[in-house]
């Protein structure tokens, strides 16, 4: 059983993640980083792409020690499993999502990557091999499914995003647009790469719930059916 899969992104008022030179911005505030903190401890499992990890060099981990209490009483690991989706292997062996915390890390790669790289990995990390040129998303589900994995919370960047939309494999979304314009044509989106052109491929959603939170305001959809 694949898990269910919930998109968790902070963007600027005109839709932007960070600069066009993909440099990380404060688009949010201590509210809903506590938020999304939360909803990371509730899930089994956290997704970012390689471009995320050579831009932020994230660990993806738990930082409320209560949060990471509940899950070890409850028989879990302090962290969530760590997921990175890196079709040629380019992750650094001293990423901070392989080196710090505890718990389980997933690296998706495709048939093109690098054997040696495949293979120094898999010294630090559950490997999976799916797709021959770019990962397959549907089969890297199922993959984590098998592992009991049962809901996987995705944190960027806008093509891994957009590669989930587009196989109708997201659940929901969570959006919290901040009080900044960013600006740029060439500045990162939720949802990058070649977009869709006819309007019935549009993934359409709903609105479950919108609150103020910092400076911003969070909005809750649900993903439709295609």
């Amino acid at each position: 059983m694949r898990p269910s899969v919930v998109v968790n992104v902070a963007m600027s008022a005109d839709g932007k993640l960070s600069t066009r030179e993909r440099r990380q911005v404060k688009i949010s505030g201590a509210d809903d980083f506590s938020r999304a903190d939360r909803l990371k401890a509730d899930c089994d499992a956290v997704m970012v792409g390689i471009g995320t990890v050579l831009a932020d060099d994230p660990s993806l981990t738990v930082k409320n020690p209560d949060y990471k209490r509940e899950r070890q009483r409850s028989g879990k690991p302090e962290h969530p499993a760590r997921v990175v989706i890196d079709s040629r292997a380019r992750i650094p062996l001293d990423a901070a999502v392989l080196i710090k915390g505890e718990g389980v890390r997933v690296v998706a790669v495709s048939g093109r990557a690098d054997p040696d790289r495949v293979r120094a990995l898999g010294a630090m990390a559950t490997v999976i091999v799916a797709g021959e040129t770019e990962v397959d998303l549907g089969r890297v589900l199922d993959e984590l499914g098998a592992m009991g994995i049962r809901r996987l919370m995705v944190e960027g960047g806008g093509t891994l995003i957009a590669g989930l939309i587009r196989a109708g494999l997201v659940d929901e979304i969570f959006t919290f647009v901040g009080d900044i314009i960013i600006g740029g044509k060439d500045a990162p989106t939720p949802a990058d790469g070649p977009g869709w052109i006819r309007e019935a491929e549009f993934t359409r959603l709903v609105l479950a719930d919108v609150s103020r939170v910092d400076d911003g305001v969070l909005l809750h959809w649900t993903v439709k059916p295609q």
